[in-house]
Order: C-alpha cells, then sequence, then structure tokens
C-alpha cells in the first residue's frame, strides 16, 4: 500500500484526524460493567479502538462495539485493567489496521500485531485493513487446479482445490489438531498462515514446537490467543490472521489459512452479543454469533486480479459430537467442502479419523480426471454397503454369497481402513496419492 500511515488511518476513519495540532475526540468513562465499557463525548464508529487512561497514567485498550443512546459501548481488551470513574477515552486508530509484510514470516503474533515468540520486534511497512475490504463477487476465482495437503485420503478422496474452503468437524479429542499439523507440513504453499483461537496456552506452545516444522517455519505466521483472554481479542486474531492471508493474496501468493477454531470465534462473538443485549437464538447463540461466520469465511477464495489465492481450513468443534449444532451447520452451509472426523475410526485407532460416508468436497469432481472419479467413486461404495449393513455382519447375522457387493465390501474393508490410516509424521503427495488409489480399487 503506497499511501502513508497517516493517510490510510485518516481516510478509514473518516473526519478524525491524526495530525498532530488538530482537534480529536476525548471521551469520559462513566460505567464499567464485567467486560463492558460506557463513555460519553466519544461518538467513535463501530470497530474502532480507544485508549483508557486510568488514575496512573496508564493506558488500556478497547474497543467500540455498540451505542445506547449518546453513550457509546466500548468492549475492554485488557480484562484486568485498573478502570476509574471519569477516566479519559482517547482515539486508537492503530486497532482498526493490520500491519503486515515479510518480516511477519516464521513469526508468533498475538491479537494486537504484538511479537510472542521473543525473536525482538517485527519490521513491517505496509498495512491491511482489519476487517478486509469489500469486493466484487465476481472478483472470485473459479476452483479449478488440486491443491495438494499432503493427506492420502484427502488428496485421493476428498481432493481440495487452490482457493477451497473446508471446514474439519469433530468433538474433542478426534485428532483435528493433529490432521491440522500433517495438512501444514505437507502442503504445497507459499505462505502459511494459522490462527490459534481460544486454545489452551499449553496447546498453543506444543502446536508451534511440533507442527510448525523447521522446513515450514520460514514461510508461515501464527496468530495466538488463548482461551483466557477476552472475547474481542478472540475475535481480532481471527480477523487479523485472515487480514494477513488477504495480504500475501494480493502479492499473487498461494496462501493456506488454517482457523483453528471458528466455534471460539462463534463463542466469544456470543459473548460480545449477549453483552450488548442481543436475544439468544438456538443454545445461546445470538445472530451476530452466526452471522459472523460467512463475513469470515467468504474472505477467502481466488483473486482473479492478482492470480493469488487463499485455501482456507477452519475447525468446528462439534459440541457432544452432534452434528446438527448451529455452528456445525452454519459452516457447513458456508463452505465448499467438509470433512467429518469419526470418533469410532478414532477409537479404533484410525488417523486421520474421516468418516468418507458424510465427508464431501464439492469441488472434487471439476479438478479430477475420470479415472480419479470412477476409483474413488469405488472405494465409498465400499465404505457406504459395509456401513449399511455392519450391524447384520458385526452380529453375525449376514450369510456370505447372498450379496456379491456386500460380500466385497466386507472383504475389502481392511483395504479401506489402511488406504485411510496414515501415520502422523508420513507426508503423500498428491500424485502418490491418486496413484495409489487407482491401483487398489480402479474399476
Amino acid at each position: 500500500m503506497s499511501e502513508s500511515l497517516a493517510a490510510y488511518a485518516g481516510r478509514i476513519l473518516g473526519h478524525v484526524s491524526i495530525d498532530e495540532g488538530t482537534p480529536r475526540w476525548i471521551g469520559k468513562l462513566v460505567a464499567y460493567d464485567g467486560l463492558m465499557l460506557e463513555a460519553t463525548g466519544f461518538p467513535m464508529p463501530i470497530g474502532h479502538g480507544a485508549l483508557i487512561m486510568d488514575a496512573n497514567g496508564q493506558s488500556s485498550r478497547a474497543e467500540v462495539v455498540g451505542f445506547r443512546g449518546n453513550t457509546t459501548l466500548l468492549m475492554a481488551l485488557d480484562a484486568d485493567a485498573p478502570h476509574n470513574p471519569g477516566a479519559r477515552v482517547e482515539p486508537d486508530r492503530q486497532l482498526s489496521i493490520v500491519h503486515v509484510g515479510d518480516g511477519l514470516l516464521g513469526r508468533v503474533i498475538g491479537a494486537l500485531g504484538e511479537p510472542l515468540d521473543n525473536l525482538g520486534p517485527i519490521i513491517t511497512d505496509e498495512y491491511w485493513p482489519l476487517v478486509g475490504k469489500m469486493g466484487n463477487p465476481l472478483n472470485r476465482g473459479r476452483v479449478t487446479q488440486p491443491f495438494d495437503m499432503g493427506v492420502r485420503a484427502i488428496n485421493a478422496l476428498l481432493t481440495a482445490g487452490v482457493g477451497q474452503r473446508i471446514a474439519i468437524m469433530a468433538g474433542s479429542g478426534v485428532g483435528k489438531s493433529v490432521l491440522m499439523g500433517q495438512m501444514i507440513a505437507g502442503a504445497k504453499a507459499d505462505v502459511i498462515v494459522t490462527g490459534l483461537i481460544g486454545e489452551r496456552s499449553r496447546e498453543v506452545t506444543d502446536f508451534v514446537e511440533t507442527k510448525i516444522s523447521d522446513d515450514v517455519r520460514p514461510k508461515s505466521v501464527v496468530v495466538a490467543v488463548p482461551a483466557d483472554h477476552p472475547p474481542v481479542l478472540r475475535l481480532r486474531a481471527a480477523m487479523r490472521a485472515t487480514a494477513i492471508a488477504e495480504y500475501f493474496r494480493a502479492k499473487g501468493k498461494n496462501v493456506l489459512l488454517l482457523i483453528d477454531s471458528l466455534t471460539r470465534i462463534a463463542h466469544a462473538q456470543r459473548e460480545v452479543g449477549l453483552s450488548l443485549g442481543e436475544p439468544p437464538t438456538i443454545k445461546g447463540y445470538p445472530p451476530s454469533a452466526l452471522g459472523l461466520i460467512p463475513r469470515l469465511v467468504e474472505r477467502a477464495g481466488i483473486d482473479i486480479h492478482s492470480k493469488g489465492a487463499i485455501t482456507a481450513i477452519y475447525t468446528v468443534l462439534a459440541d457432544g459430537d452432534d452434528p446438527d449444532d448451529p455452528i456445525v451447520d452454519t459452516a457447513r452451509a458456508i463452505v465448499d467442502g467438509h470433512i467429518i472426523l469419526s470418533r469410532s475410526l478414532a477409537e479404533q485407532g484410525v488417523f486421520p479419523a474421516i468418516d468418507l460416508g458424510k465427508s464431501l468436497s464439492r469441488v472434487m469432481s471439476d479438478i479430477i480426471s475420470p479415472g480419479h472419479r470412477q476409483a474413488a467413486a469405488h472405494l465409498r461404495r465400499l465404505w457406504s454397503v459395509y456401513e449399511e449393513n455392519r450391524d447384520l455382519i458385526l452380529m453375525g447375522a449376514y450369510r456370505s454369497g447372498t450379496d456379491a457387493s456386500i460380500d466385497e465390501a466386507i472383504n475389502r474393508h481392511n483395504d479401506v481402513l489402511d488406504f485411510i490410516r496414515q501415520g502422523q509424521n508420513e507426508r503423500i503427495d498428491l500424485a502418490t496419492s491418486i496413484a495409489t488409489l487407482m491401483e487398489r480399487f480402479a474399476v
């Protein structure tokens, strides 16, 4: 972006100037309830940042989230800040933009762009809007090229495309993070951006040290916000990770964006929405929580102008393994494919525990060859027939020779499971995955 930070911030903030010597709005804190603050004399737009000065002259950050009459409602970004009545509320224009550039590569940052990896300051010289740029839907290109994920079952049976949006759906402890690690290690991408939203701090450390290998680190950016941080920070982390991916896409890069997890982002928006008085709907989610998902997911895809692409993977936690959870349902409706992980397969020691019958890639038929399509359909048919007759087979009620398709499904069930199964540190490229599929399951 060629314009200066001052000019850019001034443009997106309208009448508020950041030039020294010009007037600016200074508000006053009049109420504080939990994470919600109320200020008067501070008519800033929603999403604008604020600095709240305490009695000791220290500042804490907040974000404008709504209005009530002439009172501005803000959500605190620093949960434990010592706010006092009548504190000064000043504009913070830095919260509306994301500092971007090659200096982010290889780094781990927080929701506000601060370095978390003890490697010193991050040097960047360009900017990108936190909420992205409104685009024309016709500027999104079609998915026509396969994307190598490094996982045989996905490459061969749920073939992903460059610019596709995919949701990985499962209950807790079924292997979502492990599968994400395999994708990061095996993906053929120029840049990999990972957003760890609402995870336990231990899991963030474990992910960075075990899933981001030395080969991958120079082209990766990790944005991490643990579960104990305020909800607005969790939301900003997801938007920051997406904004960073958009910047590299605008540079013509092939970007892999991984967000873990979409459910915790919706939980954060639920906290904000309920604090603002939104009516709860299904499972207590206000409308804004469900509306946030398509706004975030739609920012991924192919840019026909720069020729860059964001291939996005979103994990979705199915509360209680409920496939009809509202977040699962909303995500499944907006993405271009979904991968369902089965607890039953995980208990059998089959990893990645992909349930082929319930998983789908909506772009697969557009990017694979007829021979590949036939072999994949054959394997899926074996899986489907076995699952439909599982109870009869396990009870011993099925007599061999009664149905040829059931006989084949029984005889080849272990072959199917062996094809899905892949070691955590094993990488299988797209060409090898397809060749193995056609060799073993060609019609």
